[in-house]
């Protein structure tokens, strides 16, 4: 029974990762006073904001098979290959 009840919660928890609505990072590009970038401003930051969603969305994954969230060096080898990976 707690084989299938714990089966249905990680079928939740994956299913609300993958609704989670994708950060734009091309419409966070903008200048402090609110103006878009352009050239290399704008690629730097839309790179830079690519590898923070990235590690973002690994360390949300990084759960043992009971569910329960890695901590140490487990979470770092995990988010480590995650980003790898990704």
């Amino acid at each position: 029974m707690n084989k299938i009840i714990t089966l249905g919660l990680s079928c939740l928890f994956a299913s609300t990762l993958a609704v989670a609505a994708p950060v734009d990072c091309e419409a966070q590009a903008v200048s402090k006073d609110g103006k878009p970038l352009a050239g290399a401003a704008k690629t730097a930051s839309i790179k830079k904001c690519e590898r923070e969603n990235k590690g973002a969305a690994c360390e949300a994954r990084a759960i043992d098979k009971n569910g329960k969230p890695l901590a140490g060096a487990a979470k770092a080898a995990f988010i480590k290959k995650c980003e790898a990976g990704n």
